[in-house]
């Protein structure tokens, strides 16, 4: 993928990801030229030989971010391949496990609350993702308003138990967000709290 650590960026691509670095800590507000120019080491004039506005940077950050987080994601899983299972986890780790692109999804998805158009981007993000779920639970569930649900419940596990405080009883997380995907994708649950 084009974000690899230490891989070589052109400066507008460097404008870029420092915005969306600033995104996932403080919002869209965050992302201010005078501090980006700051941290990138270089002037602010520079930045409007790679951008109109402001505006046009943060278009093309949630340009990143949607190729990011459904192209190269689905990319990524057809090549690895395996079976729908195992390609629904694959998705579900690149994109809400990760340490870069959960928290811009996070702050994407505080921001669209206030931002039609940014709204209106998360959307198709969503659709995506929900399409490519239905995709893979439709080949071992064969009821379409069950394979909605399972969609539903998979998107909404992977999305909010980052806000989830609650604890277990006697097991971890890690435990039950397992038993949770195997209930949700029909495979025989494992103990894994051993």
């Amino acid at each position: 993928m084009r974000h690899i650590v230490g891989a070589t960026r052109t400066p507008r691509e460097r404008w870029i990801e420092e915005g969306l670095r600033a995104l996932a800590v403080g919002g869209p507000d965050a992302v201010r030229v005078e501090a980006l120019a700051k941290k990138l080491g270089v002037t602010k004039g520079g930045f409007y030989g790679h951008f109109a506005d402001r505006d046009a940077l943060l278009k093309a950050m949630l340009d990143v971010w949607e190729r990011e987080s459904t192209d190269e994601v689905i990319d990524r899983i057809e090549r690895e391949g395996g079976d729908p299972k195992a390609k629904i986890q694959l998705a579900g780790v690149l994109t809400f496990s990760s340490d870069r692109l959960l928290p811009i999804d996070l702050a994407i998805r505080n921001w669209a609350r206030r931002d039609e158009a940014v709204a209106e981007r998360l959307r198709r993000v969503d659709n995506r993702r929900m399409a490519l779920l239905r995709e893979m639970i439709g080949t071992f569930c064969s009821d379409a308003e069950e394979v909605e649900a399972r969609s539903l419940l998979a998107f909404c596990l992977a999305i909010g138990e980052h806000f989830l405080a609650a604890d277990h009883g006697g097991h971890t997380r890690d435990e039950v967000l397992a038993h949770a995907a195997d209930l949700l994708l029909n495979r025989p649950h494992n103990d894994h709290s051993h």
